[in-house]
């Protein structure tokens, strides 16, 4: 029995359930019978669906009293569908309501993670320590997703700076500072502050990206970069000031009697000038929230009243010494368009004065956003709203040409809800000029002419050009001229009259039709300008970061790189200062002090490294030789008694360029005392062992490169040649050295030379002993490249003198 009344309990709970969501069902209605597609429609089929329905239900299309509500109806259903997130929920649960939305985000209560009261279940009884329940349900009513913030949040703080407050359930001091933020939300609000709040637990991911420290913490989110609130005491006037800080920077300069003539006059960079006064010295929240959403459009400057430097400006506008005013004003700074004077002026009244008044009376296509705003796309031909654009050049002979068409756009009988009048630089929005210019009925040569354009959408434009060049309207009565040129003037003025009142007709169309593309920005950032800011950005973040705990590990690390690069640079100058002493020391005891008589050469002469001729003899032969190191060499020359004043002088001189090299070292030999050892020396490099017959004469200027630890020499000769043809080399050069007319050539080396051989070489006739050693430099080069042939011996045979 009990369990049959369950089930019929249950049961009926379940019938009413479905009759509610029947009813949320019926009154929402199905998306895809709105549009008339089906389930699996791709994005593609939706956008047509809708496109076509919404021509068809447009209320301007259709005389159906129920089209408004069709339309609407379609609108909703094409949004639903074309979000990929929200068709998926509609398709799985049947939820279509805006999930991105807010206030309207996905209620999370339904898996129990929200609680009134999270003591209550522990303590039971309600507030039983006095914990106030709407404090955190108030959180939870502002809280938001990583989601909306990526998508809602990040793009209007570009605008609209936004204050979030990370907290969790279980944090006594967030449930501590929920009156403290009541009272932010209810001042920051109205002076135009979004506030919300992001629970750090379940956007965890949020939380690190924004570098949140501590719960609670406030972040402000402004021009998409995040800025983490530091200060241990939480209070609406500091939070005013860490507002104030991250602004852009003299956002609202202050100005006075000398600086407001320079402000007023630059519009030329086509923003509105705007004016504050008040009796304060620093420009309040308010009024830096409002200059800050309406940069790209006014300029604000701020003017303290009751001082002495601003009492021209104040007579000047008539403005109330008691009150705070708002004067707007364009190109022309003695009318303003609009002013507002009140006690605290309302953010809401900022921001209708300002957006009625954003533009220039003559403003310039400057942007794609300005022609966006300027002229919108209307497809609607009853709503069609034109824009009539003067080609001009920035040079200040076209100033007159503006001018004329600022006053006549000023006391046109057209509103601007249905023609703008601007003008744009054909120098700068050069492709969009040449669209319009080599269109049909185009003319060759557009400046100074105004063409009417009518936007369809985004892309294509309608246009038409008004016959007649617009001139400045100025004529000179005594030029011979002047009526033709003012009946000029007036002709094409009344063109312009026909023109326009003509195209405003429902039923008329302008003659010709372009796709354009997106004009340039004039005012955007070059490279070097993001670079900088985005590095300054960088630093600022990093500086930023850095809490009280921080400071002291910091200033720790750079004092201590600091002192190791001081003490190493100190080090470095003496070790370099106890060289320079040891070297000049040294120079001085080799030059035998020849220059010790104190004169300022010898004081001031520097010591040049020196490169020392070791002579080869039986004590310095395995130093030299035996007991060289790994990868050194010694190169030795060989020389007598007759040629030794004479090249080693010369080898000296050649090999001075490798002094520095500390795997080199350099020697000569004397022939009367080493010849043996030479002698020993080839017949050891020979495939079979042969006794040689060595003429001394024939040695001289001998170069070899001795490498003592892999048992090798390379050899030198202005006579020797150089081949690669592995060991028959040493047999077939008799041959290649043997000349006709000098049989002793190839004694040098020991062999004995065949009269008989012919050669198809020169005589190069008798080589003098000044010129043994002309091509030692170019055998250096290619010894150390490794292209000269190697003469392999198994051991170094002793030195004995002869």
């Amino acid at each position: 029995m009990q369990w049959s009344g369950y089930q019929s309990s249950t049961l009926g709970f379940y019938i009413i359930l479905i009759g509610c969501l029947g009813a949320v069902f019926g009154a929402l209605g199905d998306p895809y019978q709105v549009l008339g597609v089906d389930k699996s429609a791709n994005l593609q089929e939706i956008r047509k669906a809708y496109k076509q329905l919404a021509k068809e239900w447009h209320p301007d299309k259709t005389d159906d009293p129920k089209a408004e509500e069709k339309f609407v109806e379609i609108k909703q259903a094409y949004e639903l569908l074309s979000d990929s997130e929200r068709r998926k929920a509609y398709d799985q649960h049947g939820i279509t309501e805006d999930t991105t939305n807010m206030h309207q985000r996905h209620d999370y209560s339904q898996y129990e993670r929200f609680t009134a009261d999270p003591f209550e279940e522990f303590f039971g009884g309600k507030n039983r320590f006095h914990f106030k329940e709407q404090d955190i349900t108030f959180f939870h009513k502002l809280s938001i997703t990583t989601r909306h913030f990526d998508l809602n949040l990040t793009p209007k703080s570009k605008r609209v700076p936004h204050l979030l407050l990370f907290y969790t359930d279980w944090c006594f001091p967030c449930i501590q500072a929920a009156p403290i933020w009541r009272r932010m939300v209810d001042q920051l609000e109205p002076l135009g502050v979004a506030v919300a709040t992001v629970h750090a637990g379940h956007e965890a991911t949020l939380a690190r990206r924004v570098s949140v420290h501590s719960l609670p913490c406030i972040v402000l989110l402004i021009d998409e970069e995040t800025f983490v609130y530091k200060e241990s005491v939480y209070s609406v006037q500091r939070v005013v000031e860490f507002i104030k800080s991250r602004l852009p920077y003299k956002i609202v300069p202050k100005l006075n009697d000398n600086t407001i003539e320079d402000f007023l006059a630059g519009w030329g960079d086509n923003r509105v000038r705007g004016l504050v006064f008040e009796p304060k010295k620093t420009v309040r929240l308010r009024y830096l929230l409002s200059a800050y959403h309406y940069r790209d459009r006014v300029a604000f400057g701020f003017v303290e009243i009751g001082i002495p430097e601003t009492e021209k400006i104040v007579k000047r506008y008539n403005v109330a010494t008691n009150l705070d005013t708002l004067i707007l004003l364009d190109e022309d700074p003695n009318k303003p368009r609009a002013s507002v004077a009140m006690h605290d002026i309302p953010a809401a009244t900022l921001h209708n004065v300002i957006s009625a008044n954003q533009y220039l009376a003559l403003p310039r296509l400057s942007s794609q956003s300005m022609m966006d705003a300027v002229c919108p796309p209307e497809w609607s031909r009853p709503r069609k709203r034109l824009c009539a654009i003067l080609i001009t050049d920035p040079s200040n002979e076209h100033d007159g040409a503006r001018n004329a068409l600022r006053t006549y756009a000023r006391h046109a009988p057209w509103g601007a809800d249905r023609i703008r009048f601007t003008y744009i630089y054909m120098g700068k929005q050069t492709e969009f000029i040449e669209t319009l210019k080599n269109g049909e009925g185009s003319p060759s040569e557009p400046l100074l002419r105004i063409v009417i354009i009518w936007r369809r959408d985004t892309s294509h434009i309608k246009y038409e050009w008004v016959q007649g060049e617009w001139g400045d309207g100025e004529v000179d009565p005594q030029s011979s001229q002047a009526a033709s040129d003012e009946n000029s003037f007036n002709d094409t003025r009344q063109r312009l009259d026909d023109t326009i009142s003509r195209l405003l007709k429902t039923s008329e169309a302008l003659s010709y039709e372009a796709v354009v593309n997106d004009l340039l920005d004039e005012h955007a950032q070059g490279m070097i300008a993001k670079i900088l800011i985005r590095v300054l950005l960088g630093l600022e973040a990093v500086f930023d970061g850095l809490g009280k705990e921080h400071i002291l590990p910091v200033v720790s690390i750079i004092g201590t790189i600091i002192i190791v690069v001081v003490i190493g640079y100190v080090l470095t100058n003496m070790v370099r200062q106890e060289e320079e002493s040891i070297k000049e020391q040294l120079f001085n005891k080799t030059n035998g002090n020849n220059n010790n008589d104190g004169s300022p050469r010898s004081r001031t002469t520097k010591y040049q490294p020196e490169l020392r001729l070791h002579e080869l003899r039986a004590e310095k032969y395995n130093g030299l030789v035996r007991l060289l190191k790994p990868g050194c060499r010694t190169i030795v020359l060989l020389v007598d008694a007759q040629s030794r004043q004479q090249l080693i002088p010369e080898f000296h001189r050649i090999v001075w360029a490798y002094r520095k090299n500390k795997t080199l070292m350099f020697a000569h030999m004397s022939l009367e005392r080493g010849l043996g050892w030479y002698r020993e020396l080839l017949e050891l490099s020979l495939p079979e062992h042969r006794t040689l017959n060595i003429n001394p004469r024939n040695c001289v200027g001998t170069v070899l490169a001795l490498n003592g630890h892999r048992k090798y020499f390379c050899m030198f000769h202005a006579k020797h040649p150089e081949s690669n043809k592995g060991n028959k080399r040493m047999n077939k050069m008799t041959k290649k050295i043997a000349k006709p007319g000098d049989p002793e050539a190839g004694a040098f080396i020991g062999f004995e030379t065949d009269t008989s051989t012919e050669s198809s070489d020169d005589d190069q006739g008798v080589l003098l002993q000044g010129s043994l050693l002309e091509g030692l430099p170019n055998w250096l080069d290619r010894l150390f490249e490794g292209s000269t042939h190697r003469y392999y011996i198994n051991y170094w045979p002793d030195f004995t003198a002869k």
